[in-house]
C-alpha cells in the first residue's frame, strides 16, 4: 500500500505523515515530493521547519518544485515575508498557490502542521484543510505531524480528517523504518497495512517486509484452537439426541388447526379458538343459579 500512495494512490485526499521524537518522518515527505516531481506534477511546499536549501538537498529535479520560505520568518516581524504561519487561511493559500500557473491542479505539502498548530487554533486548521481539499483545487494535501507535541485532542482532529494516515516509527532492523498505514476509501471501507522499509540517497523507497504476506496467515490458521476441545461437559449433540429434539413440541407452537385458521381465514376469521387444557378447572354448577327468577 505504501508503493500505491507514493504514486499518487490518494488523489483528491489529505495523506498525514506522523511521526514522534523517535524517528522523523521528513525523510519519507520527501520521498512523496520526489515522486510526485517524477510523475511531472507541481508540488507547493510551504516550510515551517526546515529551510529552503535543506528541503531541496537530494532532489534531482526541481523545476515543478514551488517553496514557499515561511521558516525565515514564520510571524511576520519583519513584514517582508510572502507567506506566515498567521496566513494559514483557504484565502491565503488560494492567492499564494495562483501566482504559479498550473495545467492542472497542484500537490500541497504542509512541513508541518505542529508548527502551524502551535499558533493558530485546532479548528480553524481543520476547517481550511477540508475545504482546501474539498475545494478542488488542489490534487492533494500531504501534511508532516510531530504527534507527541500536542494533546490526544489535537491529533485526534486532524488524524479524522485525514484519508490515509502513514505512522512511522524506528525498526529493530538496523536504521530502517516502519510504517502503520491506515487508507479510507470512498466507499467507507478502511484498510490497513504495515511495512519495513528504508530510504535510499535518491529518496526512493525500498520495501523490505510486509506484514500481510500469505504464509504468516496460512501459518496462523494451521495454528488455530478449538476452544470446546478440553472442556469437562459436552457441547455438540448425538444423532439421537439432534433427532429427540426435533421431534419436540414446544409449548408456543401453533397446533394444526390454528395454523389452517391462520393460513385460510374466511368466514372464520372472527372465531375465537380455544384448547382446552387437562388441568382445567371445570365448575358443573351454575353460579349465577340465584339470579333465576
Amino acid at each position: 500500500m505504501l508503493l500505491e500512495l507514493l504514486q499518487g494512490g490518494d488523489s483528491g485526499g489529505f495523506l498525514l505523515i506522523q511521526d514522534t521524537a523517535n524517528y522523523c518522518g521528513r525523510h519519507l515527505l520527501k520521498s512523496f515530493i520526489n515522486a510526485a516531481l517524477q510523475r511531472d506534477e507541481d508540488v507547493h511546499v510551504f516550510c515551517f521547519e526546515t529551510s529552503e536549501e535543506e528541503l531541496k538537498e537530494g532532489f534531482q529535479e526541481v523545476q515543478r518544485l514551488h517553496i514557499h520560505n515561511a521558516y525565515e520568518d514564520p510571524l511576520g516581524w519583519t513584514k517582508k515575508a510572502v507567506f506566515t504561519v498567521l496566513d494559514f487561511s483557504l484565502n491565503d493559500l488560494t492567492r499564494v498557490l495562483k501566482l504559479t500557473p498550473h495545467q492542472k491542479p497542484p500537490i500541497v505539502v504542509i512541513d508541518s502542521l505542529s508548527w502551524v498548530l502551535r499558533h493558530v487554533h485546532t479548528t480553524t486548521v481543520c476547517s481550511t484543510l477540508h475545504q482546501l481539499k474539498k475545494g478542488g483545487f488542489v490534487r492533494a494535501i500531504i501534511g508532516l505531524l510531530h504527534a507527541d507535541m500536542h494533546q490526544k485532542g489535537t491529533v485526534g482532529s486532524v488524524r479524522h480528517l485525514a484519508t490515509s494516515l502513514i505512522t512511522v516509527t524506528p525498526s529493530i532492523m538496523g536504521d530502517n523504518c516502519q510504517a502503520k498505514i491506515t487508507k479510507r476509501t470512498k466507499s467507507g471501507k478502511v484498510l490497513q497495512d504495515e511495512h519495513t522499509f528504508s530510504i535510499k540517497e535518491d529518496l526512493t523507497v525500498m520495501l523490505l517486509k510486509s506484514s500481510n504476506t500469505a504464509p504468516q496467515q496460512t501459518v496462523q490458521e494451521e495454528h488455530e484452537v478449538d476452544p470446546t476441545a478440553n472442556l469437562t461437559f459436552n457441547l455438540r449433540l448425538s444423532d439421537k439426541e439432534r433427532e429427540a429434539k426435533e421431534k419436540l413440541s414446544l409449548p408456543f407452537m401453533f397446533s394444526k388447526e390454528k395454523k389452517k385458521a391462520i393460513l385460510h381465514s374466511g368466514a372464520n376469521i372472527g372465531r375465537i379458538l380455544y384448547e382446552p387444557d387437562a388441568n382445567d378447572d371445570f365448575d358443573q354448577e351454575d353460579p349465577d343459579d340465584d339470579l333465576d327468577v
